[in-house]
């Protein structure tokens, strides 16, 4: 994913559009497209600010820290379960649709890793 466009030539195009320039030939002057700064121009007059949003990262897991307990009791209880069981019993159970992968993100979050051993008669080494 690339980088944000520079914090400097966001304010620039804004000042520029409240300066009197249109948003359409201000985005031609800067070198960005008119759609950019339109969207910029609307972030700066509902929400005042003209920095880029954050990028990347994990932005909804944090809401299954809610069932943590419910989840590490369930694995406890029964540890050969799959993360789409997981993920069945907290829709049945809550109401709540997860992704597999954001249950398997709660479980790293807490420690919980399976690896293959001997012991479960996993795929070995030749």
């Amino acid at each position: 994913m690339p980088k944000p466009l520079s914090q400097d030539l966001r304010e620039r195009l804004i000042a520029a559009v409240e300066g009197g320039q249109s948003r359409r030939s201000a985005a031609s002057r800067f070198d960005v497209a008119a759609s950019t700064s339109i969207k910029w121009l609307d972030q700066w007059q509902r929400e005042g600010r003209v920095s880029a949003k954050p990028v990347g990262g994990d932005r909804h897991s944090h809401r299954m820290e809610a069932y943590a307990t419910e989840i590490l009791a369930l694995v406890a209880k029964t540890p050969d379960i799959t993360l789409a069981e997981i993920a069945a019993y907290l829709e049945a159970e809550f109401g709540v649709q997860a992704a597999q992968s954001t249950v398997w993100r709660l479980l790293d979050r807490h420690g919980m890793t399976f690896k293959k051993n001997s012991a479960r008669k996993r795929a070995a080494t030749a």
